[in-house]
């Protein structure tokens, strides 16, 4: 048994809990909202992010960050990408020094234009740091439907810690070394699910949509490869296994949030009354001036970036891609 802290009570911090928990670890689960602590320790329900489903009765959740990390080995962090650093703050002298550092949030910070563990370095110095990714819905993870998902670290004790925390029967975790490729993809892939959201919402098929993917795919390996990243790592889980799930099922807030705009809302409009985060929004700024500082062409994301932030039109942004000088595929 290995004492677990999870930080971050949303729908997939609350799974990743969960699965600790069922795997049979002490685990302790940080909420900041009160009620989510008070559902989760009275009826075992996450009433707020992942209503209706049912959480392991050993789980334990807690408002307080230092009484969740207080002796624990395994740290896993999952608050959105835009609060990961200000939250890791809170609780850094209560991490232990050889506490093996899990981060599960998707995202490229925004103004640093940091990847989520570059930013868990910073404020955690010295630990073992690790990236999980890969295709995984929270409810369907909760409900123990069979899910792969990959842990990168430069480190591969840390990495096959991790591995032997999160898989079961029903949850596999494979390692990797190549943390950079592993989170790109994992964050990238939420921009184009916002693509395919917008062509679907403006009702295009199924060709608009395997087009986005494919050449969205192409995008993400050219900044990849850019920042030092292994294009191959690209073809696995957290790259088109994770853009696969993101871009159709649905399930994911990005895609619902794209349909939206598609539809003609703006992204205040869209945004209205969501509980949850479409991170696909914060890394589609994010993404764009990482590519501009790297001086990699990214189309997609430039159309995104354009249809969500500029008032640019949907449909005009999608003739533009269609549009754009003819070239090979492999460049």
């Amino acid at each position: 048994m290995t004492r677990c802290a999870v930080v971050g009570a949303g729908a997939w911090g609350t799974a990743l809990a969960d699965l600790l928990a069922r795997n049979g670890h002490d685990v302790v689960l940080w909420a900041r909202e009160e009620d989510v602590v008070a559902s989760i320790n009275e009826r075992h329900l996450n009433d707020r992010f992942l209503a209706g489903h049912s959480l392991t009765r050993s789980l334990r959740a807690t408002g307080n960050m230092d009484d969740a990390l207080a002796n624990a080995d395994l740290v896993t962090y999952v608050p959105p990408s835009h609060v990961l650093r200000v939250v890791a703050q809170q609780g850094k002298r209560s991490v232990k020094p050889n506490a093996t550092v899990v981060v599960a949030s998707k995202g490229v910070e925004r103004g640093t234009l940091a990847l989520m563990t570059d930013v868990i370095e910073q404020e955690l110095p010295g630990r073992s740091v690790v990236a999980l990714s890969g295709p995984s819905f929270a409810a369907e993870v909760v409900t123990s439907q069979p899910t792969a998902v990959v842990v990168a670290s430069l480190s591969s004790a840390a990495a096959e810690r991790a591995q032997d925390a999160f898989s079961s029967a029903v949850f596999r975790a494979y390692t990797h070394s190549d943390v950079i490729g592993v989170e790109l993809g994992g964050s990238l892939k939420n921009v184009m699910a916002v693509a395919t959201g917008i062509a679907e919402g403006l009702g295009l098929g199924y060709n608009s949509r395997a087009a986005l993917i494919t050449r969205g795919l192409a995008e993400m390996i050219r900044l990849g490869a850019a920042l030092g990243a292994q294009a191959q790592t690209f073809a696995g889980l957290a790259g088109i296994g994770d853009l696969v799930l993101t871009c159709t099922g649905a399930l994911s807030r990005n895609r619902a949030l794209g349909m939206d705009i598609g539809k003609g809302k703006t992204l205040d409009e869209a945004l209205a009354g969501r509980e949850t985060v479409a991170e696909g929004v914060v890394t589609a700024q994010s993404a764009l001036a990482l590519a501009q500082r790297a001086g990699v062409e990214m189309p997609i994301v430039e159309a995104v970036h354009r249809t969500l932030f500029e008032g640019y039109e949907a449909r005009r942004a999608i003739l533009d891609l269609m549009g754009r000088e003819l070239r090979p595929e492999q460049d």
